[in-house]
């Protein structure tokens, strides 16, 4: 099966929420009171949706906090499977002994 590439939340940002509104990163900066290199850093993959822009998202776009941070957890579990793959792989599952 084709795996899907892990998609950064910066990148939904982008393509989901400023393309179609037409917002800039400037302009969501301001309105959310968040320095503008922090907003350019999400939209380029090099920086993590924290709560407290989690909670900004969701106040300027009327979505929940936990929309932005699941779109960060899911995208750090991937990359963390990712790279840990074999390692996670040689670990052996826990049997429940039914003595």
């Amino acid at each position: 099966m084709e795996r899907l590439l892990n998609i950064h939340p910066g990148e939904i940002l982008q393509e989901e929420f400023l393309v179609p509104l037409n917002i800039t990163a400037y302009r969501l900066s301001k309105d959310i009171g968040i320095p503008q290199t922090r907003v350019s850093e999400i939209l380029k993959g090099n920086r993590r949706i924290t709560a407290d822009t989690a909670l900004r998202l969701s106040y300027y776009f009327g979505n929940s906090p936990k929309f932005w941070l699941g779109l960060q957890d899911d995208y750090d579990l991937e990359e963390e499977k990712s790279n840990k793959q074999q390692e996670l792989e040689s670990i052996k599952r826990f049997k429940k002994n039914t003595a």
